[in-house]
């Protein structure tokens, strides 16, 4: 089932013209009696795969405040940022909203969410990690995580057996080697392993196996540190691995790699869960339907000998802050996104929210590649001028010219650091 894990980071452009009010507002506030009624904006995914989960959270609410009324909202993603950023110049504001998680930083530094209180929440103290940063704003928690979702390697298993490789790899000396003997029996027309150059998400997980970071905070302020050593050995590494096994368009992103994937000229991606299925579906899959029965998923290894570090997806639920019903608001969320309402949504599919939720995942059948990468994750840098740096594709040219050949490592991360802190602490 594919999800909307990434969110269009445009939104930052949407986000002006609303209230700069009360992101100082006391936590949980804005309920000065009981609240006749709560709107409330979530995605057609909700609607379509937890409608019970849903109208759980609304009996708890409507229990604790009888005869209010719950207004229930359903948008695509495409459609629900538009419709927020007008709405949010007017007092008709949802009083909870699902965001994707990148979509939240625009958001939270215009002051258009309101604090929340992580106390109020049962798994707070058990976030994912990146997950928890998706909704923080310089310390203050403007969200709460929903559901998550992480990246997995998805590769052929027929193409695997041809060239005498009979496991998914468990280690990265292991899948180099299995990648070697799969590109030597293909030739160089096939991609070993298609890994398109502008997917920064995938290089950026090499840099922060290797222990980097895009950024780092210091002193209140944040500075560039892709020129570190370890950024640099992480970046080398994904480069090497680009030379040897991506024999695709070098000017490629990610957008349409499970297009691509279905073409059957590539024995590997490493992306989002939903894709190696999305190429098996018979309008993508132009193999023959070679790739419904032979595509295997498994964590994908890093250089570092841990499982490399993955991007992680999602959503968080927030409460605008002219809601004048915040604290009720806050109330349905903790009952959308609770212990028990996180079972519901792992049993749709879902990763949860936290920690202990995810452990006994490890070893599922299903979404045990999934969870064991949630396990280890990473986030974008919770910077006032972060959608700067996405919106110039900063990275995305820096590592075309890397995977073209146009830049050494060393002097595309100078390039980067430079462009980076320009903009990084610009709101």
């Amino acid at each position: 089932m594919k999800r909307q894990l990434i969110a269009a980071v445009g939104v930052a452009a949407m986000v002006i013209g609303l209230a700069a009010c009360g992101s100082g507002a006391e936590k949980g506030g804005g309920d000065s009696a009981a609240p006749s009624s709560l709107t409330v904006w979530l995605t057609v995914d909700a609607q379509q795969n937890w409608p019970d989960l849903v109208k759980s959270a609304d009996a708890q609410l409507a229990a604790k405040y009888p005869g209010i009324k719950i207004n229930h909202e359903y948008y695509s993603w495409k459609d629900k940022s538009p419709k927020l950023d007008s709405v949010l110049a007017t007092d008709q504001v949802p009083d909870v909203v699902e965001m994707g998680n990148t979509e939240m930083l625009p958001y939270m530094i215009k002051g258009a969410l309101a604090e929340l209180d992580t106390s109020k929440f049962e798994n707070s103290g058990d976030w994912l990690d990146g997950l928890k940063a998706s909704a923080t704003y310089n310390g203050k928690t403007y969200g709460v995580p929903y559901y998550s979702a992480a990246r997995v390697a998805t590769w052929r298993k027929d193409v695997a057996a041809d060239a005498g490789v009979a496991d998914t790899p468990k280690t990265y000396p292991e899948l180099t080697a299995d990648l070697d003997r799969i590109q030597a029996k293909q030739g160089d027309k096939f991609s070993a392993w298609y890994q398109p150059s502008r997917d920064w998400y995938t290089a950026m997980s090499f840099v922060y196996d290797a222990g980097g970071a895009i950024a780092k905070q210091d002193g209140g302020r944040w500075k560039a540190t892709l020129e570190s050593p370890e950024a640099i050995k992480g970046l080398t590494a994904w480069k090497d691995a680009l030379g040897k096994y991506m024999h695709g368009d070098l000017t490629k992103d990610d957008a349409d790699r499970y297009i691509v994937y279905g073409l059957g000229q590539s024995a590997m991606i490493y992306g989002a869960g939903w894709e190696g299925g999305s190429a098996a579906d018979p309008k993508f899959d132009k193999t023959g339907g070679k790739l419904k029965d032979n595509l295997a998923s498994f964590v994908m290894p890093g250089p570092s000998g841990k499982s490399l570090s993955s991007f992680i997806g999602g959503s968080d639920l927030a409460v605008p802050v002219k809601s004048k019903a915040r604290a009720a608001a806050s109330e349905w969320i903790d009952f959308l996104t609770d212990a028990k309402a996180q079972e519901a949504l792992i049993k749709a599919g879902n990763l949860p929210n936290n920690k202990t939720q995810l452990a006994p995942l490890k070893t599922d059948p299903k979404v045990g590649p999934s969870a064991q990468s949630a396990e280890n994750n990473w986030f974008v840098p919770t910077a006032p001028g972060w959608l700067q740096v996405e919106k110039a594709n900063i990275l995305q040219n820096a590592l075309q010219d890397i995977a073209q050949g146009k830049k050494t490592v060393e002097a595309a991360v100078k390039d980067m650091d430079g462009q980076i802190d320009a903009v990084i602490n610009n709101a």
